[in-house]
């Protein structure tokens, strides 16, 4: 079985994760949509939250698992028997971020990144935009999937 996990934070999920996730699903058999937990940061939306909008988002593809971690995401692709990480490139400083990352896990691990670009449409948008879109009252349907839409 060819498995991917997808990890981040995903406060919230933005239009740009969900086309990847679509975007993926005929490269594997299933993609588990990985929420890192970091007891250091200061999320916007409660884990249970952002992991409902993930499900309801995804509620009719059944290759597609949503799960939360704490951790190395590497360990937890172990853990859960994933040979891949999956993860979306905006732009060029995105690029030579995850690059870094990639290298480390393959060197370490084996375990390889699958990079998809962003749709033109929708490389711009960041989580961090659409929370301070939100906390400003701004209008963010635009940028999310439904399923935050209608938080």
């Amino acid at each position: 079985m060819r498995r991917a996990v997808f990890p981040g934070s995903f406060d919230p999920i933005t239009n740009g994760h969900y086309d990847i996730i679509l975007r993926s699903l005929p490269l594997f058999d299933e993609i588990i949509v990985a929420i890192g937990i970091n007891a250091d940061k200061k999320y916007m939306f409660p884990l249970e939250t952002r992991k409902k909008f993930i499900e309801d988002a995804f509620k009719d593809e059944p290759k597609i698992r949503v799960a939360t971690y704490t951790g190395l995401t590497t360990d937890f692709c172990i853990e859960n028997d994933a040979e891949f990480i999956l993860r979306g490139l905006r732009n060029p400083a995105d690029f030579e971020f995850e690059k870094a990352i990639a290298h480390t896990n393959r060197l370490l691990t084996k375990i390889e990144t699958v990079f998809l670009l962003t749709a033109a449409s929708t490389s711009f948008i960041s989580s961090s935009i659409v929370r301070d879109v939100i906390r400003n009252k701004g209008d963010y349907t635009q940028l999310v999937p439904e399923s935050v839409r209608t938080k």
